[in-house]
């Protein structure tokens, strides 16, 4: 078994932001901002699941569609299965991996373009189920979802509980990839971005590797749904198409792409707080995501954490020239 080594720099960090965590709702009495920060954390968990496969060199459409496989699949056990919350929600995560064995044993072995275009036909197909069938609510939405058991002294009831919540999933989906990452499964997954030809001659597996991924990404994506049913406590298929996956690749190439964990967070953070503070119509919003989509691309394609990196390249590069042209100089005068 690989050895994970984590340095004592990142554990002090780790530690200071838990405790930030663990206290944040005492000096965050707003109701509203509390809200802000629940969807910041799980729109995070989302750019999580993108970045997963991402890190095998694919990029993926269907985030969507396994967030709502997760929700109506929560739905689903506690409304009319009867099961607790507590139970629903690792099943629910166990539901999308199934979805993904299903689907992903065939678009898995398809490279590049065709899995992203396989995977925006998932993503476009699995809403169209969800709204003609009449035990998930239809097209009119399932409506009457209860909120979790109280457990541990937390009760439902505001947004306190669902907000320890959620960051114990964020928790859970950061120390369990960051381990992946630093395994040999992670080794893989970078060789397989890097080159999946060499890879496949080093012995490594790109179906099976990329196969894991898309499964390891579905979960975190189906706990996610989990969760966003019962704090919303409704659900209607609208929520779950495709534009929503446009934003989780948002979250991801907005913090930076090659930063598969940091970055969703920096992503996730700025695109839930800004439209939200600014007041952004739901009309309106679509073509500010597409329009920060398209200057991302352009402008910035590796990310917010990418520019300190190339502050100091354009700073060493700035140097070497000043000193050119000051050896420039001294040359000419010398040979004056």
């Amino acid at each position: 078994m690989d050895r994970i080594v984590i340095s004592a720099k990142k554990l002090i960090l780790l530690g200071a932001v838990l405790l930030v965590l663990a206290f944040l709702p005492l000096v965050m009495t707003s109701s509203y901002h509390m809200h802000l920060v629940i969807m910041t954390c799980m729109n995070f968990i989302l750019g999580l699941s993108f970045c997963v496969l991402y890190s095998t060199g694919l990029l993926t459409m269907a985030t969507s569609a396994f967030w709502g496989v997760g929700a109506y699949t929560s739905c689903l056990l506690v409304v009319k299965g009867g099961l607790s919350f507590w139970a629903a929600l690792p099943l629910s995560g166990i539901s999308s991996v199934l979805v993904a064995v299903l689907t992903g044993s065939v678009i898995a072995r398809v490279p590049g373009i065709a899995f992203l275009v396989q995977t925006l036909v998932l993503a476009m197909i699995l809403p169209e189920l969800f709204g003609n069938l009449n035990f998930l609510g239809g097209w009119a939405g399932f409506l009457g979802i209860p909120s979790p058991d109280s457990i541990g002294g937390l009760i439902f009831m505001k947004k306190t509980a669902y907000y320890y919540l959620i960051i114990a999933l964020v928790l859970l989906n950061v120390l369990g990839l960051a381990a992946l990452y630093s395994s040999r499964v992670g080794r893989a997954w970078r060789s397989i971005k890097l080159n999946p030809q060499l890879a496949e001659t080093l012995g490594i597996s790109v179906y099976r590797y990329r196969l894991l991924a898309f499964m390891i990404s579905s979960a975190s994506a189906g706990l996610a749904g989990s969760f966003y049913a019962h704090y919303f406590q409704s659900l209607e298929p609208g929520m779950f198409t495709a534009f929503k996956s446009i934003e989780v690749q948002i979250f991801a190439i907005l913090g930076g792409l090659d930063y598969y964990l940091v970055g969703p967070a920096i992503g996730a953070a700025i695109m839930t707080f800004v439209p939200e503070l600014f007041r952004v119509s739901k009309e309106i919003e679509p073509i500010i995501t597409g329009a920060v989509l398209f200057l991302l691309v352009i402008f910035l394609p590796d990310g917010i954490l990418s520019i300190p990196a190339s502050l100091r390249r354009l700073l060493v590069k700035t140097s070497n020239m000043q000193k050119s042209e000051t050896s420039a100089g001294r040359t000419a005068t010398t040979g004056v």
